[in-house]
């Protein structure tokens, strides 16, 4: 499982001119399931995401969690994180996984964000969508499951 994890000022996701997730001060995660990812990439990558340490406290450093700050999250889909362009000019996506399972994870993903209490939106699986933020920094961090050591 790999995540592109936003800091924000806001963010939303818009599918056909209707607004389907929005937040405030957050993280926007692009989330991609891979094959053979199962509960444990999802448990330990929610566990991962929400306790990111990565706003300022009173000094100025990055000290605070999302929780602390009373941040929320917008999580999208996005298997195209799984894309492999290391042959040729076009992506090869064989390592995503299939889109039964990687709504699964997702769902699941979000769940378990939840009973973290942070509050999530989402973006629409499967779905076309316009992804419009503001970068909070910028704060971009790229995590993997697979490379948990």
């Amino acid at each position: 499982m790999r995540a592109v994890v936003q800091r924000v000022s806001r963010a939303s996701a818009t599918v056909a001119g209707e607004v389907v997730g929005q937040i405030g001060r957050g993280f926007l995660v692009l989330l991609g399931v891979e094959d053979g990812d199962g509960q444990d990439e999802t448990v330990y990558m929610a566990q991962k995401v929400a306790g990111l340490r990565v706003f300022e406290d009173a000094d100025g450093k990055m000290n605070l969690g999302l929780a602390e700050v009373g941040g929320a999250m917008l999580v999208v889909s996005q298997f195209t994180l799984l894309g492999d362009c290391r042959k040729g000019r076009r992506p090869s996506f064989i390592q995503a996984a299939r889109p039964e399972l990687a709504d699964e994870l997702y769902r699941a993903f979000c769940a378990e964000i939840r009973g973290q209490g942070i509050e999530v939106q989402t973006g629409r699986f499967q779905t076309h969508m316009d992804v419009e933020l503001v970068n909070d920094g910028p704060v971009t961090l790229l995590i993997d499951s697979h490379k948990q050591f």
